[in-house]
């Protein structure tokens, strides 16, 4: 087995016990390693990196060796003043010293250390969760405020640049098979005019950066809520990991999705749209745990576009979930016909509720700010 033959290529004691496939391998495959010595275990974290998403794997493994070893000086330095034991995953360096390993038919390797007793959840099911999740994504933001964007690569050009999806939304739905399902299919038609009624608010963020309100920072840029980790003893988050994706981009990428992803009850996979809405219980608890951390490193302007980044990415998912669909299918998996419909529908349901709550959310906002 390949995996196997690479993980014993990685700087970690002892000999290789188990190996096995953990999660749900949407986009690398990973697995949980385990190494023993006369006297100790050792477990770490194996990922293939996927080459059809990554580009450049080393790139992406300099952006995250540059982001952990700045986030671990900055958490050993503040250590003494903090209520938890903040953790950031380690970048195991191989053998020969590089952050990864190239196998035999030129794939990459990374191994990562094990963030232990925690656990991630895939939904957010109370007030006292959401805190912890915003305060987990507000400290590795704060930790990582002053690091300079200029010194990571952007590993995933275009990704949140929401006029982008727009202009490809647009040339997928003048080809004839985007044509075929929106004649045949009456949901795919009210999606489509779901879009058009929202075209002007498409570019809030990309102008704002444009003119200088917003600025380039580092981010983590998938905060969502599988990736933060809940400390099994004291139920307090620890830390946040799958940092592939920690590029620069505008902090409100990390804020509406973090929001996106942890305060719809329903989640993204429920055909039942009428559970479908931002809960402001858990949105409260979430923007009070954030900017907790965030408060201070936050510019005026930052503060302004938070409720406006909330709505837009809610709408830039559900615009590239309805893409693919036009599409067929061609990016996101699906287990099923209109999958990616569906899809589409639940976070245009959450943007209108986000929509239907603006003065709510906005006071929320303005409460903890």
């Amino acid at each position: 087995m390949i995996a196997e033959s690479v993980a014993a290529q990685f700087d970690v004691p002892g000999r290789l016990v188990a190996l096995r496939t953990i999660g749900a391998g949407n986009v690398n495959d990973t697995y949980r390693v385990i190494f023993r010595t006369v006297f100790s275990e050792e477990q770490f974290i194996l990922q293939r990196i996927n080459k059809s998403v990554f580009k450049d794997p080393p790139a992406v493994m300099r952006n995250m060796k540059i982001v952990t070893d700045h986030a671990h000086r900055r958490i050993e330095s503040e250590a003494d003043q903090t209520d938890r034991i903040w953790q950031l995953p380690r970048v195991i360096p191989s053998l020969d010293g590089k952050d990864y390993v190239v196998d035999s038919k030129g794939e990459y390797w990374r191994a990562l250390s094990l963030i232990s007793s925690s656990t991630n959840y895939d939904k957010v099911t109370e007030p006292e969760h959401a805190a912890e999740a915003g305060r987990v994504l507000g400290y590795f933001q704060r930790i990582i405020s002053d690091l300079s964007a200029d010194e990571l690569v952007d590993t995933l050009p275009g990704f949140h640049i929401a006029p982008s999806y727009l202009d490809a939304y647009d040339k997928v739905i003048t080809t004839q098979g985007a044509q075929n399902r929106l004649s045949g299919v009456s949901e795919a038609k009210r999606l489509a005019k779901f879009v058009e009624q929202r075209r002007n608010m498409v570019h809030i963020l990309e102008d704002a950066k444009t003119s200088g309100e917003l600025q380039l920072r580092p981010i983590h840029g998938d905060p969502k809520i599988t990736n933060v980790m809940i400390d099994n003893f004291t139920g307090k988050g620890t830390a946040i990991v799958d940092l592939d994706t920690v590029k620069p981009g505008l902090i409100h990428y990390d804020f509406g999705d973090a929001v996106r992803s942890g305060c719809n009850p329903a989640g993204e996979e429920t055909s039942d749209l009428s559970g479908v809405f931002l809960d402001l219980h858990l949105f409260e608890a979430l923007v009070k745990g954030y900017l907790t951390e965030a408060k201070d490193f936050l510019t005026e302007a930052d503060r302004r576009y938070l409720f406006d980044s909330v709505r837009l990415i809610a709408f830039e998912l559900g615009l590239r979930f309805f893409t693919d669909y036009l599409a067929g299918d061609v990016y996101f998996k699906v287990g099923h016909e209109g999958q990616n419909l569906n899809r589409a529908r639940v976070q245009f349901a959450l943007c209108e509720s986000i929509e239907a709550r603006e003065g709510k959310m906005r006071a929320i906002l303005d409460r903890y700010i």
